[in-house]
């Protein structure tokens, strides 16, 4: 297939970052990130494109998809990392972390596969895989809100997944465990798992998945789950 063209969204830290490292290797990349001096030292780190993005703003999507097909006419694949940490009992969390945890893991992910998915019909061809997690398969005591916005984003990819009746376009997602990522530091909240998996173990999994060709014979609508070191 030669080299492709894969945006990479929440590209600029854990997870994300560890997806866009391995795809610079041979394909173009294209980093979201909705910090700006992070995307600019992201971007001149892996010689890639980067595009400040905040994904809870569809205007801010919609014109960073735009501008990557206007670079590279075509998007192969597309990574939906970003996530929003909401760790806590509900009674602690504030409003303002209640609303910005709906903000980007509700809204913004939904965004993020509307355009994407507008941009891989017209093309006729690509992949779209959506960075879940395992708390969703099972309930954990400790984050509702963050599980809820979370859960969230699974059901609208089974859905989007069913529409498709197509397998060259391919709607993926992964759920790995607990990683220690900056998405805690964010929020000023401590790391606490003692078993858990490294971005670089779980992100040549997403890359796997990102790199499906129209005739693989991998439906959409797959899930994987990526455990997090206990078995």
């Amino acid at each position: 297939m030669g080299a492709r063209t894969f945006i990479v969204a929440g590209g600029t830290s854990g997870l994300g970052l560890a997806v866009a490292r391995l795809l610079v290797e041979e394909h173009q990349v294209i980093v979201l990130g909705d910090v700006p001096d992070e995307v600019a030292a992201v971007a001149d780190d892996l010689k890639c494109a980067g595009i400040v993005c905040d994904i809870s703003s569809y205007e801010q999507v919609r014109d960073a998809f735009a501008a990557a097909v206007d670079r590279y006419e075509v998007i192969d694949g597309v990574a939906a990392c970003a996530s929003v940490w909401a760790g806590g009992d509900l009674e602690e969390l504030s409003p303002q972390r209640i609303r910005r945890a709906v903000e980007v893991n509700v809204l913004g992910t939904t965004f993020l596969c509307r355009e994407a998915l507008h941009h891989l019909h017209r093309q006729d061809f690509g992949n779209l895989v959506y960075v879940g997690a395992m708390a969703v398969t099972r309930a954990r005591p400790g984050i509702p809100v963050y599980r809820a916005t979370k859960s969230y984003g699974t059901s609208l990819i089974e859905s989007l997944a069913e529409a498709q009746h197509s397998n060259r376009i391919k709607v993926m997602q992964l759920h790995p465990g607990p990683m220690p990522t900056r998405l805690q530091e964010r929020v000023g909240d401590e790391f606490l798992d003692q078993v858990y998996a490294m971005p670089e173990q779980v992100a040549p999994e997403v890359v796997r998945l990102l790199q499906f060709t129209p005739d693989d014979l991998y439906v959409s609508g797959e899930r994987v789950l990526r455990a997090d070191g206990r078995w």
